[in-house]
């Protein structure tokens, strides 16, 4: 399974919600040396822009996967220069406010998100 559609599979399960910094992580959890559970715990207080509408869980959990990666900070620098390019903002309050004025749903942007990031980090 790719770590596309392992982040595809968390997104679509019902019966545990998988916030967006956990569906970034999980997927690279054997590349981070964790359990897919101990990558769960990790993400778990990263929703909502860490509970408060600060930065993108998506943005916090591939921050995270390139550090546990052993990528340069110059690289992690890059990583979070092009995704402030590619939506405008960081923060997930302004990100949701601008999908929601767009009229996209919050879970089709937040899945959105998530798939990107995971396809940036491949």
């Amino acid at each position: 399974m790719t770590h596309l559609e392992k982040a595809q599979e968390l997104r679509a399960r019902a019966d545990v919600h998988f916030n967006c910094c956990q569906s970034v992580l999980i997927p690279f959890a054997k590349e981070m040396g964790l359990t897919e559970e101990q990558a769960f715990a990790l993400g778990d207080n990263f929703n909502g822009g860490m509970r408060c509408g600060s930065v993108c869980g998506t943005l916090v959990g591939a921050l995270m996967v390139l550090g546990m990666t052993n990528y340069p900070p110059e690289e992690a620098d890059s990583f979070r220069r092009q995704f402030l390019e590619d939506h405008g903002e960081i923060n997930c309050a302004a990100l949701l406010k601008k999908s929601h004025d767009a009229g996209i749903p919050r879970k089709e942007h937040c899945d959105g998100l998530v798939f990107e990031v995971v396809q940036a980090l491949d």
